[in-house]
This record gives C-alpha cells, sequence and structure tokens, in this order.
C-alpha cells in the first residue's frame, strides 16, 4: 500500500489466499494482488524495479530459494529490499521469550527458524544477498518500540499465537504468562517492545 500511494504499479503475492483478499479488497488500480508461491515466484525474469519482502521471506521453509526468486524477478540495476528481525524475532515473541526465561527458566525457547538466524547478523546478511544475485546490500539496523495494547491481553491468542514457544504452554502456564505481561505494564495502557530490525537494500 505504501509503494502504491508513490503512484507505482504493485504487485502484491503471499501464499496465503486471505492476505491476497485484503489488498484485493482495498480496489486500488494500480495494485494488482495474487496467490502465489514466494520459492517459486509465477513471474518472468527481471519485470520488476523493485522487490520487496518484509519479515516474509525469512520465514521461507527454503528461504535462500526465496531470496533467489526475488532476485530472479529483479531488473538488471534495480533493487531487492529485505526486513529481517534480530535476536528472537520481534515485538511479542520477545515480550514472552523474557517473560517465559523468567517465569521457567528450566525450559528453552524454541528456535527461530533458519532465515531469521541466518539473515540475523549484517555478516551473514550480505554473503546471502550476495549468493542469491544481488550486489553487496547497504544494511541497516532500526531499532523501535512496538506499542502493545494491553487491553488485548484479554484475548492472548491473538497476541502470542504466532509463537511456537506460546502453543506448548499449559493453560495454567499461559495464565502465569498474561499476569506477568500485566504486571510489566504496571497499569498503563500501553507497553512498549524495544524491536530491532536490520533491513537489506540491494542492487541487481
Amino acid at each position: 500500500m505504501a509503494a502504491a500511494r508513490t503512484g507505482a504499479q504493485v504487485l502484491a503475492v503471499d501464499f496465503a489466499p486471505g492476505m491476497v483478499a485484503r489488498i484485493a479488497g482495498a480496489g486500488l488500480p494500480n495494485v494488482a494482488a495474487r496467490v502465489m508461491d514466494g520459492q517459486a515466484l509465477a513471474l518472468p525474469d527481471g519485470g520488476f524495479d523493485a522487490v520487496f519482502s518484509i519479515f516474509g521471506v525469512i520465514m521461507f521453509p527454503d528461504w535462500r530459494k526465496g531470496l533467489a526468486e526475488m532476485a530472479r524477478v529483479t531488473r538488471p540495476g534495480g533493487r531487492g529490499v529485505v526486513a529481517t528481525w534480530q535476536d528472537q524475532g520481534a515485538a511479542t515473541f520477545l515480550l514472552l521469550g523474557a517473560i517465559r526465561r523468567r517465569l521457567f527458566p528450566e525450559r528453552e525457547s524454541r528456535a527461530m527458524p533458519d532465515g531469521v538466524r541466518a539473515l540475523g547478523d549484517p555478516a551473514g546478511f550480505t554473503r546471502e544477498m550476495v549468493a542469491a544475485g544481488y550486489g553487496t546490500p547497504r544494511i541497516d539496523r532500526v531499532t523501535f518500540d512496538y506499542v502493545l495494547d494491553v487491553a488485548l491481553l484479554d484475548d492472548p491468542d491473538t497476541v502470542f499465537g504466532l509463537s511456537p514457544d506460546w502453543v506448548d504452554l499449559s493453560a495454567d502456564d499461559r495464565a502465569a504468562v498474561i499476569a506477568e505481561a500485566r504486571r510489566m505494564a504496571g497499569g498503563r495502557p500501553v507497553l512498549p517492545i524495544p524491536s530491532t530490525a536490520l533491513i537489506s537494500v540491494a542492487e541487481r
């Protein structure tokens, strides 16, 4: 949507039909949306001036293939932009991890996907972007406060449901996590969670 507001012709792709439907439902004349596998894009070589994956390709089972597909469909001289999280993901993933370490120090957290771990440091990020077919990227580290609306803790699956570290908790464990998150908020309506991302911009 941000790209569309600049006047660009945009193709948005996702493997989830619901995500594609949300974009298509906006009805913007310069935006097309299609269900597609980012590991095997049904698109011609070099057809795009810029290709973006914002916290997407890092989650792919074959994230290297995803990066290579991004480079393949970027025109020579065009740009690829990839964003990834550092540490253990972002926002509520970090919050849940911190609470688990405090409440259940004997339990190991589940590992983040391979793509997040491999691209979580600038050297590895640079190496993989070049291996995919891009030039040496510029990588910026960006830290910001994700603000959690504490009222959302009334339905904690909407907050933590995407994290594998939430799925394996018992009902009592989950109640303890929610109580700790509320304690951390200290009565405030919002809870800031510092999150750090790496953003890579590379020319094809």
